[in-house]
Order: structure tokens, then sequence, then C-alpha cells
């Protein structure tokens, strides 16, 4: 069975705000962060997928639900699973958390993600990209 994908990443003091804490926007970044890093262990060409020649992948949804601060030097786990929509579409799911000890969420968030060619038409996703899915839904 699929496990989901995660990220270990450190904060930065360029992910806060003026009070000190993670920017609401940047809480999205880390995510879209962990969806690459999952594109890129599954050998996706991230140079060649986000070029969107043939096709693209635009987010068409994003949402964020913090429950508590994450501060500069924080060390995260982003837990990511994917989940198939339709033919064209899929969501992504995240779950940020303190890895060590493992604690509950420190935010959740949500991405859905259509597929377009290059006439901007919805079109079925790659075969690489159902590859990916496979191995993210759980």
């Amino acid at each position: 069975m699929p496990q989901p994908f995660i990220y270990d990443r450190q904060i930065h003091f360029a992910d806060t705000d003026a009070a000190g804490v993670v920017y609401f926007a940047n809480g999205l970044k880390i995510c879209h962060e962990a969806y690459e890093a999952s594109l890129a262990a599954a050998n996706i060409n991230l140079r060649t997928f986000f070029k969107g020649e043939a096709i693209a992948v635009p987010i068409t949804h994003a949402s964020i639900d913090f429950f508590k601060p994450m501060f500069c030097g924080d060390l995260v786990a982003i837990s990511l699973k994917a989940t198939l929509l339709t033919p064209a579409s899929f969501q992504i799911d995240y779950q940020i958390y303190q890895p060590e000890p493992k604690t509950k969420a420190i935010a959740n968030a949500t991405t859905k993600h259509i597929c377009i060619d290059a006439q901007r038409q919805r079109c079925s996703l790659a075969p690489e990209l159902l590859q990916w899915l496979e191995l993210t839904t759980i």
C-alpha cells in the first residue's frame, strides 16, 4: 500500500513575517516544495514538467489552516497525499507537523490541480503523473 510522501524542512527567516512566524502564503510555498520533491522522487523531470509546453498542471484552488505558529529554526515535516478527482484533475492534502516527537498537525493545506493542453483545454493527466498519483495515493 502506498505511503504518504514526507518532506523534511527547516523554517527559514525568509519564511516569517514581522511577528516572527511563518507568513500564511509561505505555508503554501512550503507545501509546494513538498509537491516538487515528491515529483522528483518519482523520477519526473521538474524542468520539463514545469515548462508546460505540451501540458500544464495549474493550481485551481489552494487553502491552508494553521493550528499553531512556526518559527525560524523549527524543523517540520510535510506529509502529502494525492487523490485523483477526475481523469484531468487531482487534489493534494498536506499536513505540516513537528517530526520529533511527532505532534498533531501544525497546519493542514489543500491544493487542487487540473491538467490542460497548449490550447488551455482540459486534457487527461500524463502517464507519468498518473504513476506519481499511484505512489502518493492512500
